[in-house]
């Protein structure tokens, strides 16, 4: 058995807890059965938005009519090969410095195998599906596994294939018509990316919206647009799969009042949500505790029900963001070198952007939320971008920005921004609640360059 003093299982943010502890004396192993740099890195955030970034500029063009440029005939080609290509190429070699970088350190030791709890805080290396006799163990450990995509139980669904996010990413051919299962943020992205660059989409979503758990105004408006761009099935629940010889799937759904659809096209993916790798890692064999959709619970210094045991990020599943789990490392490297001075995570005004056209991000509390709580007594206020001097400049007609305000302390409750470069715009009011007092008025008080498309948040704070 090989003795640490910290494991770290995953290389994505608990990288940065690994390298931190360390350079601090600790006795470090790394264990990652995947390519090195986590979900972010892989699967997720970087190469999501590098493929967007193309489908962004592919509808800029498109529009470019309505700005006096006129695209002539045969003027607008589509490389898919390219875009996958090169957004990989920069990924995969990103992940191989890594990979090498920790290859020739001896401290942080890394193992490039699957581990499975076998005991009190001991582990043992998997070689393929088997067990290799090699046994580590450590008196701390950080669970920082990540998630994968959920695969719902579709009649027909194993037998007939399917894509997820995962395969998304990578795939070379460009799918003629393309139906998601799901229409969540994942499925809302992606759909971006794919519809862009000319494949026809079909959305099959079990919600009367996508997008619902955005603030309630945000979601009714882009399903809006979305369902002007695409066909989206609202209220439906896929009950089969199946494919045809000609490879053509088709899904059968029903809604509520029993009415069905069949849909039918060349590629299928499935985006229902993702959920912790915590059954590959068997960590109930060493006592962690999971809540009932199999996340690992933690405490407030994201200690698990082990003493020593700490997770972070997708493995707990508080916010599946790569910016949370940057922030959770932070917190989790303290508090396993200092457990007599542990601190508290602090989650406040945690944000999130879906990449999407249009762009949205939030902040804080939806209006439905403080509807449901009860707890407020708020005030909000909607102001458009097309009403403002670079709204109008880049024909924005759809965007706006939301604030849910508390009527008695004037403190921002809520931020919800829907259009171009909201996940840009959203930082002002992060500032704001984070840094500043909190409240409304210190956006009021700032004076905004104008005509920058920032005014729109000026103009919505000092409509409050």
């Amino acid at each position: 058995m090989q003795k640490f003093d910290l494991i770290v299982i995953g290389s994505g943010s608990g990288l940065d807890v690994a390298n931190a502890a360390s350079q601090q004396g600790l006795k470090v192993a790394i264990v990652e059965k995947g390519k090195l740099g986590g979900t972010c890195l892989n699967r997720g955030c970087i190469p999501s938005k590098m493929i967007i970034h193309s489908a962004d500029l592919v509808e800029k063009i498109k529009q470019a009519e309505i700005f006096g440029i006129k695209i002539n005939d045969g003027g607008l080609s589509i490389d898919f090969q390219k875009i996958i290509s090169r957004v990989n190429e920069t990924i995969d070699s990103h992940s191989l410095e890594i990979k090498n970088g920790l290859e020739r350190s001896e401290n942080p030791r890394l193992f490039t195998r699957e581990c499975k709890f076998v005991g009190d805080k001991t582990f043992v290396l998997m070689e393929g599906n088997e067990a290799k006799e090699e046994i580590i163990s450590a008196d701390k450990i950080l669970i920082a596994s990540g998630a994968r995509p959920i695969i719902p139980e579709i009649k027909g669904l194993k037998v007939s294939g399917y894509i997820t996010s995962d395969e998304a990413l990578r795939i070379l051919h460009q799918p003629r018509v393309l139906t998601f299962i799901g229409g969540g943020y994942i499925a809302c992205e992606l759909a971006h990316f794919f519809g862009s660059l000319g494949t026809e989409i079909n959305i099959i979503q079990k919600s009367n919206s996508l997008l619902p758990h955005e603030d309630e105004e945000t979601s009714k408006k882009f399903t809006e647009i979305f369902s002007k761009k695409f066909k989206v099935y609202l209220g439906y629940n896929t009950e089969s799969v199946s494919r045809d010889n000609g490879n053509e799937f088709h899904v059968i759904a029903r809604n509520s009042n029993g009415k069905s659809i069949e849909v039918e096209s060349d590629q299928l993916l499935v985006s229902v949500g993702r959920g912790p790798n915590s059954d590959i890692l068997d960590v109930t064999k060493t006592g962690v505790q999971l809540n009932e959709r199999g996340f690992v619970k933690v405490d407030e210094y994201l200690e698990t029900s082990v003493k020593g045991i700490f997770a972070i990020g997708d493995a707990v599943g508080k916010y599946q963001f790569k910016h949370n789990s940057n922030n959770e490392a932070k917190y989790a490297y303290h508090n396993i070198l200092n457990p007599d001075k542990k601190i508290v995570v602090d989650y406040f005004a945690m944000p999130h952007a879906i990449f999407s056209s249009p762009q949205i991000a939030g902040v804080g509390f939806t209006e439905q939320e403080l509807r449901t709580m009860k707890q407020y007594d708020y005030q909000k206020s909607v102001f458009p971008y097309i009403n403002t001097a670079m709204g109008k400049t880049i024909e924005d007609k759809d965007g706006f920005v939301k604030f849910l305000v508390d009527k008695k302390d004037r403190k921002i409750l809520g931020c919800h921004i829907m259009g171009s470069d909201a996940s840009i715009l959203i930082h002002e009011v992060l500032v704001a609640m984070k840094a500043g007092d909190g409240k409304i008025d210190s956006i009021n008080k700032t004076i905004h360059i104008h005509p920058a498309l920032s005014e729109v948040v000026a103009r919505a704070a000092s409509s409050i």
